[in-house]
């Protein structure tokens, strides 16, 4: 399942609404079990570009 069942794609330099996240866990949760599986994998992959994006903490 490709992310292109939200509504639209998150802008990676902007943070988003929290909406954002739980409509697209919507999404998800609506789909056959299989199908769920991947929209939580790409989810995972989305959020971890996103973090991996971020700026640096340089206290870590």
């Amino acid at each position: 399942m490709s992310m292109d069942a939200t509504p639209e794609q998150p802008d990676p330099d902007q943070p988003q609404p929290r909406e954002d996240l739980l409509s697209a866990l919507e999404v998800i949760e609506e789909q056959p079990l299989d199908e769920r599986a991947q929209g939580y994998a790409a989810l995972h992959d989305e959020l971890a570009r996103r973090l991996q994006s971020g700026p640096a903490d340089a206290s870590a």
